[in-house]
């Protein structure tokens, strides 16, 4: 069987970097991208052959339309080309189109109700949609899909990225102070579109003299270039796109937005705590379950950080035992291409 995967961004690529890597044995596999900074150094470090087309639209509406309209005419030739029997996604809206007008079968996988627009244009069109079992399915078939083509895995994405064996990097920091590392919002994503509240939790944390290195995990190269003009040498903002796991195993404590790199350190054991940039089931399960702190003022996301670096509590054994928990979606997703 021939299948195309479209992997849009470095989530996307950590997670079916496994599967592909599984159906690659006995499968013809084409895994499609664009042009954007992360996914293209994540390839590199995880060995993905991806064929580059088109690039991200940035953070306007008619920038995302003009992009998704170019890479659909320049994809179109590669897949006719490639003539496969099955497409994997992440709700990508140029491969549900692809798919749906030449007539291949579309399984999706998402855990982002919340990205409006992604789901309008993509949801309707797939045969098969793969969800976390802690998001109902009614969040989706609000956006045209069956109930019945909606299959539960029990397991949210970050597990599959922490479960998966990979080579640690060696990340050189001062190891006399603890680490923060905080990780900026998607701000170019439709349902942030340009909120900067990190902004503010980086400056409480580094104003004055802290006894920690303050590491900033950037997505672009502007919010990079941007960060470190705005906050020169009080903090470290990663040059280079690094493997999250590697840069977590050195992290004493993590402030993420809430997405999957919250989840990540959260399922490593590392104290964790979300700003809330995107509300949504993967962070309220998170926080619910005790493995994550919720804190979106600034100023108390300082005094919380102080709180819980000197409480130095570890959450292993129940991380262990929410782990242990959860299923390969893997399984799932080989379930469902023997059905249809």
């Amino acid at each position: 069987m021939k299948i195309w995967f479209d992997i849009l961004t470095p989530k996307q690529l950590l997670f079916f970097a496994p599967m592909v890597s599984k159906l690659s044995k006995n499968h013809k596999i084409l895994c499609t991208s664009r042009n954007y900074r992360e996914v293209v150094e994540l390839s590199k470090i995880k060995n993905i052959n991806l064929k580059l087309i088109g690039k991200h639209g940035g953070s306007t509406k008619d920038g995302k339309l003009h992009s998704s309209i170019q890479r659909m005419n320049h994809l179109l030739n590669e897949v006719v080309k490639f003539a496969p029997d099955m497409t994997v996604s992440f709700c990508s809206p140029e491969a549900a189109r692809i798919s749906y007008g030449i007539g291949i079968k579309h399984i999706a996988f998402s855990d982002s109700p919340h990205a409006e627009a992604v789901m309008r244009l993509s949801v309707p069109l797939v045969q098969k949609l793969l969800i976390p079992w802690v998001i109902p399915k009614n969040e989706f078939v609000k956006y045209g899909i069956s109930k019945n083509d909606i299959t539960h895995y029990k397991a949210i994405d970050a597990s599959v990225i922490v479960k998966e064996k990979s080579r640690i990097e060696k990340i050189n920091v001062d190891r006399s102070k603890k680490t923060i590392v905080i990780r900026p919002e998607e701000t170019k994503a439709a349902y942030i579109l340009g909120k900067t509240e990190s902004d503010n939790i980086i400056y409480e944390i580094s104003k004055g003299d802290k006894p920690y290195n303050v590491i900033v995990l950037a997505r672009y190269a502007s919010q990079k270039n941007r960060l470190k003009e705005k906050f020169g040498k009080k903090v470290i903002v990663m040059d280079k796109v690094v493997d999250g796991k590697s840069l977590l195993k050195i992290t004493d404590l993590f402030v993420g937005s809430g997405g999957t790199m919250t989840a990540e350190s959260a399922l490593m054991g590392v104290p964790t705590i979300s700003y809330d940039a995107a509300p949504n089931y993967i962070e309220k399960y998170l926080v619910r379950i005790g493995l994550v702190k919720r804190e979106t003022n600034p100023k108390k996301i300082s005094v919380l950080i102080k709180k819980m670096l000197n409480e130095n509590k570890t959450n292993g054994k129940k991380v262990r035992m929410v782990l242990n928990s959860m299923e390969d979606p893997y399984l799932k997703l080989t379930e469902i291409i023997k059905k249809i």
